[in-house]
């Protein structure tokens, strides 16, 4: 009787191991492509899918979506389109609180998704929030504007994420000779965060990288 107890548990937890990915898995699908479908919303409602089509058909509006992204990018990188894009962006800066903050929204992207930079590529170690405890971090930049006359030596910022929602987090200016640039992707690093240390990646032959 024990046996079969023991043998029914084994497969109950082994069936758990399967499917809790997989439903979270689809639950977050779901959860991105029914955010992505609002953008229907913005189209008229003679033009909407279900109506021509007679019946909801999901993840239209993400395929939409992402299709205009494509057709945007694609559209932007000719004389044309970068030309309609400056004329766009200096009356966007004409315009009082919508300029600023367009222009500081614009500069944050440009630094996270440019294929150029160091921003959010590189993944460190610091001690954190003491000393004698480590957190992972990722390398954002170096200290700029009047910060840098009231630090002396060499410092990096860093964004220390929190687990197991890495989007949110802390910016911290921590001295360089403090911080440890790991050998570890950010692919990698983020996955070691969000499962809290339970999906470790794999070790490495020790180097010596240099920010």
């Amino acid at each position: 009787m024990t046996l079969k107890k023991t043998a029914l548990k084994t497969y109950f937890l082994t069936g758990l191991l399967v499917l809790v990915p997989l439903a979270i898995t689809l639950w977050l699908l779901g959860l991105v492509i029914g955010t992505l479908d609002q953008t229907l919303t913005l189209l008229p409602e003679a033009w909407r899918p279900e109506r021509l089509l007679g019946f909801y058909l999901p993840g239209v509006g993400a395929v939409l979506t992402l299709g205009f992204i494509l057709l945007v990018g694609v559209f932007t990188q000719n004389f044309i389109g970068q030309t309609l894009i400056h004329w766009w962006e200096g009356l966007l800066r004409h315009i009082p609180v919508v300029g600023p903050l367009y222009a500081s929204v614009k500069q944050v992207s440009d630094t996270l998704l440019s294929s150029n930079g160091n921003a959010f590529r590189k993944t460190l170690l610091i001690e954190y929030p003491r000393k004698g405890m480590y957190t992972m971090a990722f390398l954002t930049g170096i200290p700029g504007g009047d910060i840098v006359n009231h630090l002396k030596g060499e410092y990096a910022s860093v964004y220390v994420p929190t687990t197991p929602n890495p989007t949110s987090g802390f910016f911290l200016i921590v001295p360089r000779a403090d911080v440890v640039e790991l050998d570890m992707t950010v692919d990698a690093a983020l996955k070691y965060i969000v499962s809290m240390g339970v999906v470790a990646p794999p070790a490495r032959p020790l180097t010596k990288p240099t920010l």
